[in-house]
């Protein structure tokens, strides 16, 4: 019995994909019934025994060392992200030293929320564990969503382009980007196997979202640092853009995105236009020097 369903699922699922032809092995043949390479394929390739490859596939009890993972991640040739998560799931293991899980609520400090409000040419924000959105400035509510409006546990970016009926409209390549974040959710469920705040988020997806199920049981994990959206915006049409990711010193579980147009005359005409029509008004002080209440938006404790 497997010990680690996800272990199991993870390494059998990367097995599978592997063309034989490309290792150097028969695509086809009477003794082959698998479509990408068999557990005495990979354990040769990785250097271990077979026995050993189909417990640690089984999600057994053994305690591979790290070198052990490594060339088993290079026979199944796994990248960056991919290697990162087997180690992962592995650290998860009874036995094993998993990491700490983190606590459950997430915060931009003050410092980094003001950053993110100095951006007037690109739309910002800053996004935490599972995709929770921690901070925006005004161009990214205006080009997305109005995060700070929604309730709290439904400020998430993940849940907000798999479930809501305007992410669907809002980005041409929707079924890509909600396949890709479920991905990089699942590296991070896999970082923090006991957070119960990602349990919660891929229960409500599993249960509202059939493309969902179908993803998350593809066990594809992915990591973005820089690349392109297209976007089918309601106030100015057709935009495409370009984004960075950047991770702030000292906050490892938490990634500041920049957006900005693509070089291409129409995204740049795009972009002018949805800034000047969304130019926040200047902040007017009350009369006689008198505070001014707070807005929704601005109560941002919980985040």
């Amino acid at each position: 019995m497997a010990g680690n369903v996800d272990l199991s699922q993870f390494l059998r699922r990367c097995r599978d994909r592997i063309d034989p032809e490309s290792v150097g092995l028969p695509h086809s043949g009477a003794y082959r019934r698998v479509p990408g390479l068999r557990r005495e394929e990979v354990a040769q390739l990785a250097g271990v025994s077979t026995d050993y490859y189909t417990r640690l596939e089984q999600g057994r009890d053994i305690t591979p060392s790290d070198d052990v993972l490594d060339a088993v991640a290079q026979a199944l040739r796994l990248d960056e992200a991919e290697r990162s998560h087997l180690h992962d799931l592995v650290k998860a293991r009874p036995g094993r030293r998993a990491r700490r899980a983190p606590p459950s609520v997430q915060r931009a400090r003050p410092g980094l929320r003001r950053f993110v409000d100095s951006f007037h040419d690109h739309a910002a924000f800053v996004l935490g564990r599972r995709g929770d959105v921690l901070a925006t400035n005004h161009l990214c509510r205006v080009l997305i969503a109005d995060f700070d409006a929604m309730p709290y546990r439904e400020r998430n970016l993940t849940r907000w382009i798999v479930l809501s009926p305007e992410a669907r409209e809002l980005y041409v390549d929707w079924e890509r980007l909600a396949a890709e974040m479920t991905a990089i959710l699942r590296l991070d469920a896999g970082r923090y196997p006991d957070d119960a705040r990602t349990a919660e988020l891929v229960g409500e997806l599993t249960m509202k979202s059939e493309h969902f199920r179908r993803w998350w049981d593809d066990h594809r994990v992915l990591t973005r640092t820089h690349g392109q959206k297209r976007f089918n915006h309601p106030t100015v049409g057709a935009l495409t853009i370009d984004y960075q990711a950047l991770v702030p010193p000292g906050e490892e579980d938490q990634t500041l995105f920049l957006y900005m147009p693509a070089p291409d005359r129409a995204s740049q005409e795009a972009w002018r236009l949805l800034a000047d029509w969304n130019t926040p008004a200047p902040h007017r002080p009350e009369p006689d020097g008198a505070p001014r209440p707070p807005s929704p938006s601005d109560d941002r404790s919980s985040l």
